[in-house]
């Protein structure tokens, strides 16, 4: 176990290193260790029967196999899960929308380790269900925050977290199989501003707090085909976007390494250095 901890503690640190060189915002690190200047928000929704999952997709399960004594006087707690890649807070890799593209397990760890940029559209959203965030609005933020570094992981907070499990105000629909898609409506990325990020600002992944990288009424799903063609991984149903700073967060976000995977779980986290 110490074997694999080590290289991936110092790929953190390393990026941590590089991240404090992009970002204003993140002073050096004090104290005893790399983020003890600093705390960590957890930016996934549990999993759980209550989990959010797309329309279409088998929803989380967890069976109870053992959880009692044994026969010898121990305790003995084990389960089984069940559930589609797709849903709760969740990775889509490449291959997902791009024949071509890379699986789960393919996706390199750095390209899932990054300063992170928060664009805030949850005024937009507030007032249109179905807003795509625009190439206008990445082009307001740096105004105000400067150019999106490059390399970034990009997150997009639309306010929907709040909504969470609240399948109605979060998805538009609480119905379930292909007759509720149509009725889909939740914020998503304009294909332009997609098209945009790859040209002018090329980044590692995209994220945001809601079910798709495309809006709910999206039908051929661009954005996803655009990004995920240049290998660009997007995160979905990620929480807890308002505690994060338009800068200087570093963001880890690592799924489940399924074999061949079109998806699966992830749990993303933040560091957040403290304020000077």
């Amino acid at each position: 176990m110490k074997a694999i901890l080590f290289p991936l503690g110092l790929l953190v640190v390393v990026s941590l290193a590089w991240v404090m060189g992009l970002a204003k915002a993140a002073p050096p690190a004090t104290g005893d260790g790399p983020f003890a200047d600093g705390g960590w928000i957890d930016l996934t929704h549990e999993f759980s029967a209550d989990s959010l999952y797309w329309p279409t997709a088998q929803r989380f399960q967890l069976e109870v196999e053992s959880r009692a004594f044994t026969d010898r006087g121990y305790f003995y707690a084990a389960n089984r899960y069940r559930a589609s890649e797709h849903g709760g807070t969740h990775v889509d890799a490449p291959i997902h929308f791009a024949e071509k593209g890379q699986t789960v397990d393919q996706i390199p760890i750095g390209q899932l380790i990054g300063a992170a940029v928060v664009i805030d559209v949850s005024a937009q959203a507030a007032e249109n269900a179905d807003y795509q965030v625009t190439v206008a609005d990445f082009q307001a933020w740096e105004k105000e925050h400067g150019r999106i570094p490059q390399g970034a992981i990009v997150l997009l907070r639309t306010g929907f977290a709040r909504f969470w499990p609240e399948a109605k105000a979060y998805l538009g629909t609480d119905q379930r199989g292909a007759e509720a898609v149509p009725k889909l409506h939740f914020p998503g990325l304009h294909p332009e501003a997609a098209s945009w990020l790859i040209a002018e600002r090329p980044i590692k992944a995209i994220g945001l707090d809601t079910a798709s990288i495309d809006h709910g009424q999206s039908t051929l799903f661009e954005s996803h085909r655009i990004l995920l063609g240049k290998n660009i991984p997007a995160f979905e149903n990620v929480a807890a976007l308002d505690q994060l700073p338009a800068t200087g967060a570093l963001v880890l976000a690592l799924p489940m390494k399924i074999k061949e995977g079109s998806g699966g779980p992830l749990r993303i986290v933040a560091w957040v250095p403290n304020k000077r």
